[in-house]
């Protein structure tokens, strides 16, 4: 009894309807509590139980509303990368020759001879696109013809191949490139095909203009 009467003495208040939360997170509705020293007591009807006061975050009252969780926070708009602008022909062949170490001149004058920088042109004997490379010449090289940027490049490859292959000789090597290594080979130099001549004199003429500027 004399603890009860100094338990009740101490007491910090009472309260009607609350709600006890404890340290663990659980919330116990209770109708009052007393607190004395390091003990608090929770009284149910007409039970009670005592436990530690550090056992007990706070109390909060019967109409209590607790405040709404923070909204998440937006997430970061996604961003789309800035699709790079597609090469243009001219562009596509500089670059190839300059992975080739080719002179720009050349290979967009051999891509003009054979396409007039169109990429979709076929030829009736079915050479494809701008550096005209034919399936079984593209497929050697690994390369796609109908994609122009392949194209390109495997076009430039093929004729910095033939410029080796015949000693930096560049009329040989556009011989080779317009009629085939074999026809070549057959006239151990240039073969006498007037479209082949034509071929070689026109680009022929950008190499003197590129010199001259």
């Amino acid at each position: 009894m004399r603890f009860v009467a100094i338990f009740l003495s101490l007491a910090s208040g009472a309260f009607a309807g609350e709600y006890a939360v404890l340290a663990s997170g659980a919330r116990m509705h209770v109708d009052r509590h007393e607190t004395a020293g390091e003990t608090v007591r929770l009284y149910m009807g007409d039970s009670f139980a005592e436990m530690r006061a550090a056992q007990v975050q706070r109390f909060e009252a019967d109409d209590y509303t607790p405040p709404p969780p923070a909204p998440a926070p937006a997430p970061a708009p996604v961003v789309a990368p800035e699709a790079k602008p597609a090469l243009t022909p001219a562009e596509l062949a500089d670059q190839a020759a300059d992975k080739y170490g080719l002179p720009r001149w050349l290979v967009r004058s051999v891509m003009r001879a054979e396409s007039a920088f169109q990429p979709q042109v076929v030829s009736p004997k079915g050479a494809i696109g701008l550096m005209q490379l034919m399936p079984g010449t593209a497929q050697t090289l690994g390369a796609d013809p109908k994609d122009p940027a392949q194209n390109a490049d495997a076009g430039a490859r093929y004729l910095r191949d033939l410029l080796v292959k015949y000693d930096g000789a560049l009329w040989h090597a556009l011989a080779a490139y317009n009629a085939g290594p074999g026809a070549v080979a057959r006239y151990k130099g240039l073969p006498p095909y007037a479209e082949t001549l034509r071929y070689i004199s026109r680009i022929d003429q950008d190499r003197k203009k590129a010199a001259d500027q």
